[in-house]
């Protein structure tokens, strides 16, 4: 049986001293069969350090400094693993002593023939044939992460968990014909289940062409030997293993295919950190021996070689999975492997190997732990020589160990004494066992309870986020009177309740109803049954028709089923179809008897002044209806006239959306005259209607003595700096209006004053947008002013105003003193990193701010440093806007570092800020240890299909809350 660990298989001796000489033997081995990768002159000078009596001396080692020296050819072989091509640079000058004829299959060299002897001749005995395929696993289970070794074999094994397995010729292949081959392999096993050993097989097979036959080159290293140093570059890497390799490398265009395993990553004395790693790219730079590691699976050093590592589960987890193109594991033994284990040890007494499986078998935990291989050895070896030193058979049961410290008294009695140990082997490496004196008492074998499912977002590894949007279903080949039908419930026999987004049938139309998109005021259609038989009752809470080209006469018999007495109808959509003033007034004619109809959406319609005055008309009278929405209907100024004799007169009307009209000032005039007569009307929308300074004047007006609008926006509406003086004239004495919409127009600096100095007199509104007028940092400064003492404020937008580093300055040292803002909006301003920094500090001492938007806003890795220093603190701030800067993997290192404190943050936004593959490592990490995070946005930052799978492990894992957009 083979030694559960066997000598090392990596870095020699001469290392471990700090002394880079040569091998006396190959570590890495060159395979005959690929000679079209290679030229003739690296084939000999890998076979030249194979054989003793060809080795150069140190003297001359150092003599040559030219293309044919030692450090030009480590130097090309470096160049060749990173996958740098020698075309279009000038020929290698041939080695001394290389062969005049290529090597091949069919003209190979002596010293090739004593490198592949010497290989195949280092393991004696071989390893069992056992170890030729493994389990291709899907990644690491909870257990496997958590919990030590010996209770994974004890609660797995006996009942074997479904996977593929895959022999060793398939292992670095791919696995179906559209896929492509790994670059990075894990193979994970339990302490002494023959990873090594499995390394050696491997190693030993491909050197007799029988695996693996794609690669050209194999480096095995340990990481027991890796320790042995605290800094290592690449060159000196592959100098420890080839001290005189060849010059400059292929003669063909491809270079070779080259294989490095790391065996034993669990024996690693410095735990792999990929998010404090330095990327490395110089193969000639010294690094800390697990940054050299994590940069060489990470593909910054040596990106074209492909990299095995085998380690035990809970280890294994050090290396992000979405790194991990392949994960493998090592089975143990059945119970026939078992019995044969056993069974070799003890060849001329079988009846001691019989004895010894009873006392295994009789014990279900001990049984258990035997299917690892090393663990059977130490168990077999054990028991036997408690039955040879025992006083008898007939004891043997009573004595037999229940506890591992019994187990392992026993093994070092017999090694200590020198019993039972074959001349010329070694004693079986016994692996660090924790828990050591529990009993050892079966477990049932029943699996855990599977953990409830995980939702996360599906993520497209093309750089994009799979979503779901609902659609709004195309009724328009359904005919009117059959839908008015269907609606009334006039069609026999009753037609059943669907909910919305389900199919149903209105006199034999197929319809499909949605729900409705968030933010409108309508919850979806729901067609209820009649309440009875012979009875027209209808319960419907809402009905959405939008986008159906539904035209005039349609609205005729939807008029009538308003009408009916029953009617039940709260909510009807009938957004972007085309209806003119004949569908109006046939609307209006039904809203003059209907009383349950309180929400009408006519948006991008066509029912122009004539329309619009016939549902004034109505309005007039109509004590329900309290939302109408005519935007987009070209009602103009006569329009507007009709609507705000209707609000003069009207009482339950309490939201009016009225944008793109082109009404104008005159008609803004009309409005603002209704307003001052109207109380009920809570939320007016008045964008896009070019009412101009006159306008802005006329509602300014209202408004001193209006006392129940909350809501106005007047968006796009060319109003500057003498609109504003009027607005915040009418705010110094308002005491209702709450939101207050200026985007788009064309306040200077002056306006701003008055705006600043209205904030400070002012103590109801709470709500500001002033996004695209023309502030700049004078602008800017005054609201800064008066935010220091304004108590009311809770929002404020200053999107692109030309705000630069001053005025941020001066918001930053507001926000200190200002304990009201809770969102504030700096996006597409160019404030860079000094005023990111004033923002920052800010951060640290306010304790209300909620929301922060930076996009667009010149930040780079110095402003990220200073707010990852800031959330490290802040315990309020829940969403961070950063897109569009370019604070790189520095800038997200900092803010990872935060997330990994911060529990606050809820949303962070990262889109197009050039993070790249190393700037995703650190945020997967920070998902790993923030549990508040519940949406990132990490789109455009060149990620790759690894960063995708890593930050999709990560988020499966660790954080399956948290949606994650790339």
């Amino acid at each position: 049986m083979e030694n559960p660990r066997p000598p090392s298989l990596g870095i020699p001796r001469e290392m471990r001293s700090g002394r880079l000489t040569h091998l006396s033997q190959a570590r890495v081995v060159m395979r005959h069969t690929a000679p079209q990768a290679l030229s003739s002159q690296l084939l000999a000078a890998i076979a030249d350090p194979m054989r003793k009596q060809e080795v150069r001396t140190g003297g001359e080692a150092g003599q040559g400094r030219g293309p044919g020296s030692p450090a030009g050819q480590v130097k090309a072989l470096v160049d060749l693993l990173a996958g740098k091509s020698s075309q279009g640079s000038q020929a290698p000058e041939p080695l001394d002593r290389a062969p005049q004829a290529p090597l091949g299959p069919h003209g190979d060299d002596s010293r090739t023939q004593k490198c592949r002897e010497a290989l195949l001749n280092r393991a004696r005995g071989g390893p069992p044939p056992r170890l030729t395929s493994l389990l291709l696993l899907e990644g690491l289970t909870d257990l496997q992460l958590r919990e030590h070794d010996f209770t994974q074999v004890e609660t797995t094994r006996g009942a074997w968990r479904p996977a593929r397995s895959l022999t060793l010729d398939r292992l670095f292949l791919p696995l179906s014909r559209v896929s492509i081959p790994p670059r990075i392999s894990i193979t994970i096993g339990v302490a002494g289940v023959g990873k090594t050993t499995l390394v050696r097989n491997f190693v030993q097979l491909w050197a007799r062409g029988q695996v693996a036959k794609d690669f050209s080159l194999v480096l095995p290293l340990t990481f027991r030997d890796l320790n042995t140093h605290e800094k290592l570059s690449a060159d000196r890497l592959v100098r420890s293993v080839f001290s005189h390799i060849g010059e400059s490398g292929p003669a063909a265009e491809a270079p070779p295919k080259t294989l490095l395993i790391l065996d034993g990553l669990d024996e690693c004395k410095t735990p792999l950190d990929f998010s404090n790693t330095v990327a490395c790219t110089d193969p000639k730079k010294e690094i800390q021996v697990d940054h050299l590691i994590t940069n060489i699976i990470r593909g910054n050093l040596f990106p074209e070689v492909s990299v095995w590592v085998t380690s035990r589960p809970s280890v294994a987890g050090q290396i992000p999975g979405g790194l991990v193109d392949r994960m493998t594991e090592i089975r143990g033994f059945d119970e026939e492997e078992i019995k044969a284990c056993l069974g070799e040890m003890f060849p001329e007494d079988h009846t001691l190997s019989d004895w010894v499986l009873r006392q295994v078998r009789a014990d279900r935990a001990l049984y258990l732990m035997c299917t690892v291989p090393a663990f059977c050895r130490i168990a077999g070896s054990a028991l036997g020589h408690l039955r040879h030193s025992g006083p008898g058979p007939q004891d043997a049961g009573r004595q037999a160990p229940r506890t591992l410290c019994e187990l392992y008294s026993w093994y070092f009695r017999m090694a200590l004494g020198g019993d039972g140990q074959e001349k010329g082997k070694a004693s079986p490496r016994i692996e660090q066992v924790a828990h050591s004196c529990r009993k050892m008492r079966p477990r049932p074998l029943t699996p855990p309870p599977p953990l409830p499912p995980i939702t996360h977002p599906a993520l497209d590894f093309k750089g994009e986020l799979a979503a779901r949007v609902p659609r709004t279903r195309d009724v328009r080949g359904c005919r009117g009177d059959a839908l008015c039908a269907g609606i009334l419930g006039l069609t026999t026999p009753r037609l059943p309740a669907y909910p919305p987004g389900k199919t149903s049938s209105l006199a034999g139309a197929p319809a499909r109803v949605p729900g409705p998109p968030r933010g409108r005021p309508f919850a979806g259609a729901s067609f209820h049954p009649p309440a009875g038989r012979g009875t027209t009752h209808y319960r419907s809470a809402s009905c959405r028709l939008d986008n159906n080209q539904f035209q005039d006469p349609v609205m005729e018999l939807l008029g009538s089923v308003l009408s009916g007495k029953d009617c039940r109808i709260q909510r009807i959509s009938l957004a972007e179809n085309q209806i003119s003033n004949k569908g109006a007034k046939a609307l209006a004619r039904s809203l003059l008897v209907n009383r349950s109809l309180t929400a009408l959406d006519l948006r991008s319609n066509s029912i122009g002044p004539q329309g619009a005055k016939a549902l004034a008309d109505a309005l007039k009278i109509n004590r329900t209806l309290a939302f109408l929405s005519l935007q987009n209907n070209a009602i103009r100024d006569n329009g507007a006239r009709f609507v705000a004799e209707a609000l003069a007169a009207n009482r339950t009307l309490s939201v009016l959306h009225l944008q793109k009209n082109t009404i104008g000032p005159l008609g803004a005039q009309q409005t603002a005259d209704a307003l001052k007569q109207n109380r009920s009307l809570k939320e007016l929308i008045f964008s896009s209607n070019s009412i101009g300074d006159k306008g802005a004047e006329a509602l300014a007006k209202a408004l001193k003595v209006n006392q129940g609008l909350e809501s106005l926006d007047l968006q796009s509406n060319s109003i500057s700096d003498a609109g504003v003086a009027a607005l915040m004239g009418a705010l110094c004495t308002n005491q209702t209006l709450i939101s207050l919409n200026l985007r788009e127009n064309s306040i200077s600096s002056e306006g701003a004053r008055d705006l600043a100095q209205a904030l400070c007199s002012n103590s109801t509104l709470k709500n500001l947008d002033l996004t695209a007028n023309l502030l700049h940092d004078q602008g800017a400064q005054a609201i800064a002013l008066a935010v220091r003492e304004n108590r009311a404020l809770t929002s404020l937008h200053l999107q692109w105003n030309f705000i630069q580093a001053g005025a941020a300055k001066a918001l930053g040292q507001a926000l200190q003193l200002n304990r009201s803002l809770t969102g504030l909006d700096l996006q597409e301003n160019a404030i860079g990193d000094e005023g990111a920094s004033a923002l920052a500090s800010a951060l640290k001492a306010n304790t209300a701010l909620t929301a922060l938007y930076l996009q667009v806003a010149s930040i780079g890795a110095r402003g990220a440093q200073a707010l990852g220093d800031a959330l490290a603190v802040n315990r309020t701030l829940e969403i961070l806007d950063l897109r569009g800067n370019a604070i790189g993997v520095a800038g997200a290192k900092a803010l990872a570092n935060a997330l990994k404190v911060n529990s606050s943050l809820r949303r962070l936004n990262l889109q197009e800020n050039s993070l790249g593959m190393d700037g995703a490592i650190c945020v997967a990490t920070a998902l790993s240890g923030n549990h508040g995070l519940q949406h990132i946005n990490l789109q455009g930052n060149h990620i790759g299909e690894s960063g995708a799978r890593m930050i999709s492990e990560a988020i499966k894992t660790n954080a399956p809350s948290c949606t994650v957009e790339m």
